[in-house]
């Protein structure tokens, strides 16, 4: 086996979220910069299968890990399966506990303004040892967008939470990760509302039986649209996910 999975053509790595961890925290030890780490859900693999572009830009990130259920779902009907899901919230809390240890630097870019602030408050509440180097807003313009670039080179962060969502927060990684002084640049959705305490995640019970999708649903009804992808997700896989694997 591989350790790869392909699933509708997006080449999802076969970790959990320790391993995830460990290799970001050997990414930041190696001194490179602009390493990329995406964790597609069953939502954002069908916008990749849809977009050739999109399902390249996320085969080129240096880590794809499964954040969704439904991934894990996938890769066992196409009979090479992930052990676990690994969610990109649950990735970053196990790598902040890491680099806390080494009195890892963090940027926080994303969300409604003050959230940021907020979660880094949080942040070094349960992780003391993390230096929160710097925060932006998700709100910006073109002028703007030049300032946090410099404001996250100025602040040489070891980790860069982007959360901006699914595709722009990738879209975004790719386009500037080569200009970035960051050592790993990483999509995690909404998870520095999590952080700030301005969403509650999905009790454990939604989450241990792989339904968070659910919560998520009862809690924003108005998701039902784009959660019409999920059965198409199945049904893609059950079709074509054997002959996608094979390439």
């Amino acid at each position: 086996m591989s350790d790869k999975v392909n699933i509708l053509g997006v080449k999802v790595d076969k970790v959990n979220i320790s391993e995830a961890s460990d290799t970001i925290i050997k990414f930041i030890e190696s001194g490179d910069k602009g390493r990329s780490v995406f964790t597609p859900n069953s939502e954002i693999i069908m916008m990749a299968y849809r977009d050739e572009s999109f399902r390249d830009l996320l085969n080129s990130s240096d880590l794809l890990t499964a954040d969704g259920i439904g991934v894990v779902y996938a890769s066992r009907i196409v009979k090479n399966p992930i052990k676990e899901r690994a969610p990109g919230y649950d990735i970053a809390c196990v790598t902040l506990e890491k680099l806390s240890k080494k009195g890892g630097r963090v940027y926080l870019f994303g969300s409604k303004p003050g959230v940021a602030e907020k979660a880094g408050e949080n942040i070094t509440k349960k992780y003391p040892g993390i230096k929160i180097a710097g925060y932006s807003d998700g709100y910006f313009n073109e002028e703007k967008e030049q300032t946090i670039i410099e404001n996250i080179n100025r602040a040489n962060p070891d980790l860069l939470f982007v959360c901006l969502g699914a595709p722009k927060q990738e879209k975004w990684i790719s386009a500037h990760k080569s200009e970035l002084n960051a050592g790993v640049c990483m999509g995690i959705g909404g998870s520095l509302d999590v952080f700030a305490g301005t969403v509650k995640r999905a009790p454990e019970f939604f989450t241990k039986h792989g339904i968070e999708w659910l919560y998520r649903l009862m809690k924003q009804p108005s998701r039902f649209v784009r959660m019409l992808d999920l059965p198409r997700f199945a049904m893609k896989v059950l079709l074509k996910g054997r002959k996608f694997s094979q390439e």
